[in-house]
């Protein structure tokens, strides 16, 4: 699949410089020192690019939620058994999880897609997580659950029991380097369960090597780090300005990157989280996150927390009056 989805990314639309050239300049005269939130001025920029327009707005935000099994967490490498990833998925479909409350009160529908939950992938230590047909379905699903949706402003999380190994065992295969500086204690297992967790890393990427970036993700990764990067890919060729969430969902989508440099133009960082993988990959991806508070959740959480920032730094420009408008001389 790398050839052709490489192939997409390259014939995928830009952004509308001019919409983000037309925020710029305002942004440069509105009522404030110049400078004085530049950071939040970028965003405002970016935001108008992807949405093609002069009048940038988070109105209609949407967080896609992608569940799903891994097999090697029958290692013990998570502090909670496998049988809770279907007791979250429950949570989110009722409403009471942490992502739905906090979709909530950012004002997104959030939308939550089961890829394999009760069905785990295989064991990344010993053998390919996904086989051929099945990493295609789950690439295809995530495309398919972004092509129609109604949003300006698109979120993507994971839950998953075992996939911060996962996401390790893709960042150190794609990145190279050392094992022990890429992989984390996620959801915080004790010493013992770390142990496993790097044994299972280490013996994964031994056994693959060196190969395509998608290749990676179907050997190392899981069901739903590939619907992520489906997704992730649907949302560039729409095209949709994108919030990435934490290390799952970045360790997901840096094989597209890997395919096609500007692959994830249209994506910013939410967040940086505690995991020393989501760090490097996030200097890699050359991606500052947007919010660095030591997050550890998943479930899109750390980027529906960044929604509220997207919106008022599109605010602050589109909704600011300018020196002129206010009959005032800029300095």
């Amino acid at each position: 699949m790398d050839e052709e989805v490489a192939g997409l990314l390259a014939g995928a639309p830009g952004p509308d410089e001019r919409a983000a050239a037309a925020v710029a300049r305002r942004a440069a005269v509105v009522l404030r020192p110049a400078g004085a939130l530049a950071r939040l001025d970028e965003l405002a920029g970016w935001l108008a690019g992807w949405q093609g327009t002069d009048r940038p707005a988070v109105r209609r935000p949407a967080a896609v939620v992608f569940a799903a099994d891994h097999g090697v967490a029958r290692q013990g490498v998570s502090a909670y058994p496998a049988e809770v990833t279907a007791a979250m998925l429950e949570a989110l479909r009722e409403g009471a999880a942490t992502a739905c409350a906090m979709s909530r009160h950012v004002g997104a529908a959030l939308h939550v897609v089961d890829v394999g939950v009760g069905d785990p992938t295989g064991d990344l230590a010993s053998e390919p997580a996904l086989g051929p047909a099945r990493f295609r379905a789950c690439f295809e699903a995530g495309r398919r659950a972004v092509a129609d949706l109604d949003t300006d402003l698109l979120v993507l999380g994971e839950m998953g029991i075992g996939n911060t190994t996962a996401a390790s065992a893709v960042t150190a295969t794609l990145l190279g380097g050392d094992v022990e500086a890429l992989t984390g204690r996620g959801t915080g297992v004790d010493d013992a369960g770390y142990a496993r967790k790097l044994a299972a890393v280490q013996a994964a990427r031994r056994r693959v090597g060196a190969a395509a970036p998608l290749e990676v993700l179907r050997q190392v990764g899981g069901a739903e780090l590939a619907a992520i990067a489906g997704a992730a890919t649907e949302a560039r060729l729409r095209p949709l300005p994108l919030v990435l969430d934490g290390f799952v969902v970045a360790a997901a989508v840096a094989p597209l990157e890997a395919l096609h440099r500007g692959a994830l133009a249209h994506a910013v960082a939410g967040h940086r989280s505690a995991e020393p993988g989501h760090r490097a990959l996030l200097e890699w991806l050359g991606k500052p996150p947007l919010l660095d508070l030591d997050l550890r959740l998943g479930e899109g959480s750390g980027a529906l927390a960044a929604v509220p920032l997207l919106r008022l730094a599109a605010a602050a420009v589109t909704e600011v009056a300018t020196f002129a408008e206010w009959g005032l001389e800029r300095p």
